[in-house]
């Protein structure tokens, strides 16, 4: 069986969890990650030398970088609405998975740990600037989703609702004063109806 490595807790792991969810694929997790298990370790390390959850393992098979695994999953199983087959259908969903991890991820990451993770390494000018950056970048999403009128792709949930999906819930969810997005909001309310969301977007989990 599929084995995932990592927690719950871990937005990236939940992201690979939900497709796996989506595309019926069975799999077992395998604890790791801070204040589970740490991955700083050999054993962990000669499978992702970054240290970083999830880790795919199938037998011989290894993968880390979790927009990756979701796309290989996709990929694997030959799922053509979540990942679709024709070259610029599917590059325009890869361009805004590219997007939620190069573009959107870096804005967060500061106002998330000192409001979220509380670190203490953070500091106010640092929070202001992140936050500012990180409403500017949503505004981008609710121009795309503007125009689509349903998911980021167009009418059809795709890879790229699942991981811009858990990293929307954790800007509403991160105490940080919210540009006024109606697409977006709309987009939130939208989700709700895709198998796995209430498991893998839960409340209270940002």
């Amino acid at each position: 069986m599929l084995t995932i490595l990592g927690k719950e807790s871990s937005i990236n792991v939940r992201k690979v969890l939900w497709t796996c969810r989506l595309l019926g694929v069975p799999w077992q997790l395998e604890p790791w990650g801070s204040g589970v298990r740490e991955p700083n370790v050999p054993e962990f390390l000669a499978l992702n030398p970054n240290a970083q959850v999830p880790v795919l393992r199938e037998g011989d098979t290894v993968l880390w970088e979790s927009n990756t695994i979701c796309r290989y999953l996709a990929a694997r199983q030959g799922d053509s609405t979540l990942l679709p087959a024709e070259p610029l259908r599917r590059a325009r969903v890869e361009q805004w998975m590219d997007w939620q991890a190069t573009e959107l991820n870096p804005a967060w990451r500061p106002a998330f740990l000192a409001l979220v993770r509380r670190s203490a390494q953070v500091d106010a000018s640092a929070v202001e600037a992140s936050t500012r950056e990180w409403n500017g970048k949503m505004r981008i999403l609710e121009d795309q989703l503007s125009r689509t009128g349903a998911f980021v792709c167009g009418g059809d949930f795709t890879l790229a609702d699942v991981v811009l999906a858990l990293s929307v819930h954790r800007w509403r969810m991160t105490p940080i004063a919210h540009a006024q997005l109606p697409a977006v909001e709309r987009y939130l309310q939208r989700l709700e109806a895709i198998p796995g969301h209430a498991e893998y977007c839960r409340p209270g989990t940002p």
